[in-house]
């Protein structure tokens, strides 16, 4: 059984006379995104019901059937009782309601089954994640050394103060508890009342990734990655991109715009030339009025935006005075010419792409690139074309095997696709890398050893003059490469950095790009070098820097044959 508690006194927004989570859940759209986000981030086991407590007064409308929602006053009522009736073995868990959380399921399931407590707090901590590095530091300042974690972390926690992510019961402490005993409303009192009981609890950090609900940020970002994929078809001249939820009563002009994920509440009017951006909640009879701009906000019920307003990461409630002067209100038609060029980044042939970066149609980075990339692969592949039977035979003489080596890698927007090389290692050399991986020369997810034995004498020529890489002139004529761009990498390598992974991917791989034509080589600094240099071509992408790259590439190439023959 699942309880997920809103608790009356975890948000601070509500000592500043609101609560936001409150503003929100009032939008019964809203409420139904955030009631899924909730019992989607708790769900550990399968086919139990879950119940979602709200502070008594949140009287909500929704439509969400796959949670009961209830209220409770001063104590959250007695559920303990009703968990004892599902005669399970698995465990009874508490949520707390003010976050959104997710975490590796299957580890946190293997964790609670070692772990020899009756009860245990589990707070999500971001900082625990994989992929990261944890330095130590001498009393005196000096790094002593520090260790790369590849798996989310796991460490015993000091008491809480506040209510944790999740607390987990096991099934069979609940006899322990009498049936007239009701959860406390503190998570103070609730230590003591667990101690009252002989309950043994543990209390542990895990690593994942958390949404706060009571704040704005926690909020857009569950509207942004939850929120209903509608798309909303509006009449006239109305030009919308993105997800769009608009509830019955709403009166949208065919002049405005709506971009990203945009959910709105009853009785919405947005006037005539106005343009809202997700991700962006409006409540309940808002209005817009003609000419406004709102961009990544959260409008309260009732709230009106005068024309030609502009509200730019904001938060508006009823209850704050003049919201429509939170910033400027003389903005006109020079200014929404101006945003719409902020906005054209995020929009390609009418969807939202998140945070890969896109460029217009007819334009070099999305067209003539293509083409130019189209005119090199045919004319390379007809120029190797006598010399492929030749170089088949040769590997085929020289090892068992494959004349080409498949790997899969990720193209634009993390699409998979299946790299082309000419084989260069012996048959099973994946599974001799692991044997090798204490020579590795180089950080981070890549593998290099000077004289690596899997190398057959073939691969060794082919690689050392880079026809190895001639084959992948066919995933450039297939859409899937270009002649220049970022390193083409697996999923596994480009899952380490993911504020990194959607900007190398916002481009087609190349065999070619400014990182091998830039590195330095230098130990310890190849893997961050590859993150700078990949990030800084989809940053400052253009023909004269292609062109640059393809001249260096190429002086390169040349002085490899001269030093090999």
């Amino acid at each position: 059984m699942h309880l997920i508690v809103i608790h009356k006194d975890a948000d601070s927004s509500a000592r500043r006379g609101f609560d936001l989570l409150q503003v929100a859940i009032s939008c019964r759209a809203v409420a139904d995104i955030i009631f899924a986000g909730l019992t989607e981030s708790c769900c550990f086991q399968d086919d139990k019901q879950t119940i979602i407590a709200l502070p008594e007064g949140w009287r909500v409308e929704s439509s969400y059937r796959h949670a009961r929602i209830t209220y409770y006053s001063n104590e959250v009522p007695d559920y303990l009782k009703f968990a004892r009736e599902l005669k399970t073995n698995e465990r009874f868990i508490l949520s707390n309601g003010r976050y959104v959380s997710v975490l590796d399921r299957r580890r946190l399931r293997g964790l609670l089954s070692d772990v020899d407590a009756d009860v245990i707090a589990v707070r999500v901590d971001p900082a625990l994640l994989s992929y990261h590095e944890r330095v130590r530091i001498t009393t005196d300042g000096r790094a002593a050394g520090f260790r790369r974690f590849y798996s989310d972390s796991v460490l015993p926690s000091p008491i809480f103060i506040q209510w944790p992510h999740y607390i987990f019961f096991r099934h069979n402490a609940l006899d322990n508890i009498s049936a007239d005993d009701v959860l406390p409303a503190s998570f103070a009192e609730f230590l003591s009342w667990c101690t009252s009981k002989s309950l043994r609890w543990r209390s542990l950090c895990v690593g994942g990734t958390v949404l706060d609900l009571g704040t704005a940020g926690g909020l857009l970002n569950l509207i942004n990655t939850k929120g209903y994929s509608i798309h909303h078809h509006l009449g006239g001249n109305n030009q919308g991109y993105g997800r769009v939820s608009l509830a019955e009563g709403c009166a949208v002009s065919a002049d405005a715009r709506l971009f990203g994920t945009v959910v709105a509440g009853r009785s919405l009017h947005i006037g005539e030339d106005a343009i809202v951006v997700g991700p962006t909640i409006l409540g309940d009879d808002v209005t817009i009025g003609r000419g406004a701009v709102v961009r990544s906000s959260i409008i309260g019920p009732g709230v009106s935006l005068n024309p030609d307003d502009l509200l730019q990461n904001r938060v508006v409630v009823r209850s704050m005075s003049q919201p429509h002067k939170l910033l400027s209100s003389d903005l006109n038609r020079t200014d929404v010419r101006q945003l719409n060029r902020l906005i054209s980044p995020f929009v390609e042939n009418g969807a939202r792409e998140g945070n890969f970066r896109v460029w217009p149609g007819f334009s070099y980075a999305r067209f003539f690139k293509r083409v130019a990339d189209i005119i090199a692969s045919l004319m390379v592949l007809v120029l190797f074309a006598p010399v492929f039977p030749i170089i088949a035979l040769a590997i085929k003489l020289n090892s068992p095997g494959p004349v080409f080596f498949r790997h899969k890698r990720q193209m634009r927007h993390g699409k998979e696709f299946l790299c082309l090389k000419f084989r260069t290692m012996i048959i099973g050399a994946d599974t001799i890398q692991e044997q090798l991986r204490f020579k590795n020369q180089v950080d981070g997810p890549q593998f290099k050893v000077e004289n690596d034995p899997r190398v057959t004498v073939v691969g060794r020529f082919l690689r050392d003059t880079f026809i190895d890489e001639i084959p992948q002139f066919i995933n450039i004529l297939l859409g899937q490469m270009s002649v220049v761009g970022p390193r083409p990498s697996p999923e596994s390598e480009n899952s380490i950095c993911p504020s990194w992974r959607d900007a190398r991917l916002s481009v087609r791989p190349g065999i070619t790009g400014l990182w091998q034509v830039c590195r330095t080589r230098r130990p310890g600094r190849d893997f961050q070098e590859w993150i700078y240099y990949d990030t800084k071509y989809v940053r400052n992408l253009s023909v004269h820097l292609d062109l640059w790259i393809c001249w260096r590439t190429a002086k390169k190439l040349i002085a490899n044959f001269i030093e090999r023959f």
